[in-house]
């Protein structure tokens, strides 16, 4: 399995992004793609977390209400969209995959593959 992730950049506070992460190599029906982040001098935090067969997502407590994950399964690709984005959600932004997932899959341990990660920066 390989990830690619897209999308981050620099935006002003209250701004929106939207990253994106191509999934290829053999997933199933129960994969679940999450999104992790990691600011500077901390430890990584889960953001955001979907199966494939499940339309329910998770998100961290921190991000609830801001941030959506959806999946588009034609293309293989799910996707983060960031709203109303604070200096503290800058971080690079990781996405990650568990095949045959089950909840609640929000520890970096419950995933088994990993892309190279994307740079978000909020400026206040």
């Amino acid at each position: 399995v390989q990830l690619v992730e897209s999308g981050g950049g620099l935006v002003q506070a209250g701004g929106s992004l939207r990253l994106s992460c191509i999934v290829s190599g053999s997933t199933g029906i129960s994969t679940a793609v999450a999104w992790f982040r990691q600011a500077p001098g901390k430890e990584r935090e889960f953001v955001a977390a979907i199966i494939r067969r499940n339309s329910n997502p998770r998100y961290a407590d921190s991000v609830k209400g801001r941030f959506t994950i959806s999946r588009d399964s034609a293309k293989n690709t799910v996707s983060l969209q960031m709203n109303s984005l604070k200096p503290e959600d800058t971080a690079v932004y990781t996405c990650a995959v568990k095949n045959n997932a089950r909840w609640p899959l929000t520890r970096g341990i419950d995933y088994d593959y990993w892309g190279q990660g994307t740079l978000v920066t909020v400026s206040s």
